[in-house]
């Protein structure tokens, strides 16, 4: 069986002895190629070209933003028996993808657990999602953007503004720590401008709009997130079985926000009250907002842009599980 490791040797918990030992160890059974990313988008261009070659297994080393741009580069043609199967072994802070999929923590362990799988043929397909943004730019059609998957989470507003501000400390050299999070998010909440006058609206087919919202998680799995070990979970039904959940917010102040907070992240979550609003098992959805906003897939920031366009495809790729 032939094999691709894409390593992020950025990734947080990533390492060259690391890396290493997993070639070894990977190689004990499979036809190993070793290939590391140099630059946002390669993981994708690396996938792409592992499909185009017919390549068994793509396996990843790196955070949930690797395993991001691995399935978009797996998924360049769409879904089909052809696609090669992903295997992630976790490498970032938080890597909320692999938790999904019941792996270790530690990533020599995960190894062990991912080829343990191969030899019973352990695979599953899972569902994933689309989503396009308004940003009219040149070259998109009537300004939607061309849709990129997302293996967990979608979202536009607020938390796209957190992920925005952590993304900028990082830059400087900060490394990503739940300290790092709260601080950004304690910031946005408390200085930005979108939670006093929300510009979001959101459209479901057949639905009537709900508008003033300031915040908008679209999620594949559950939990949504994770604080160091403490899972956030604000739509604890989400399932790689089932179509996209999502958790918005109206105007609140920052009481209730934290009272909201805690609800996600109580042993039993289910927040609920007034300004939350939450949908199960979507097809489709749109969002729109009347200023730019940040929108964020999987956890890498993308831009800014005044739509989102997102779907749900089941049974998209196969995983090893």
């Amino acid at each position: 069986m032939r094999a691709l490791l894409v390593a992020n040797p950025a990734a947080t918990t990533t390492t060259r002895k690391v890396r290493d030992v997993l070639v070894r160890a990977l190689s004990s059974e499979l036809q190993v190629e070793l290939a590391e990313t140099a630059h946002r988008g390669h993981a994708r261009e690396l996938a792409a070209q592992a499909a185009a070659d017919g390549v068994d297994v793509v396996v990843t080393l790196g955070g949930d933003g690797t395993v991001n741009e691995a399935a978009n580069g797996l998924l360049t043609a769409g879904p089909g028996p052809r696609v090669p199967m992903l295997a992630v072994v976790p490498g970032g802070s938080t890597n909320v993808f692999a938790r999904a999929l019941g792996r270790s923590r530690d990533p020599v362990e995960a190894t062990g657990e991912i080829l343990d799988s191969l030899r019973a043929g352990r695979t599953r397909l899972v569902s994933l999602g689309t989503a396009s943004a308004l940003t009219g730019e040149e070259g998109t059609t009537e300004g939607w953007t061309t849709p990129r998957w997302f293996v967990f989470a979608a979202g536009m507003g607020y938390d796209a503004d957190v992920i925005s501000r952590v993304e900028a400390q990082r830059a400087r050299g900060r490394r990503s720590t739940g300290s790092l999070y709260i601080g950004a998010g304690v910031n946005a909440f408390l200085l930005g401008r979108d939670r006093r006058r929300p510009p979001m609206t959101l459209d479901l087919p057949g639905e009537p709009p709900v508008d003033g919202l300031f915040l908008a998680l679209v999620s594949n799995v559950s939990p949504w997130t994770y604080l160091g070990a403490r899972p956030i979970d604000p739509s604890p039904d989400a399932s790689f079985d089932t179509g996209l959940d999502v958790f918005a917010m109206g105007r609140v102040g920052v009481v209730r926000m934290l009272h909201h907070l805690r609800q996600t992240m109580a042993a039993r979550p289910d927040a609920r009250g007034r300004g939350v609003h939450r949908w199960h098992d979507l097809g489709e959805l749109t969002l729109t907002s009347t200023r730019p906003q940040g929108w964020q897939l999987d956890g890498d920031h993308l831009g800014t842009a005044t739509g989102l366009r997102v779907r749900s495809v089941p049974e998209a790729l196969r995983v090893v599980v």
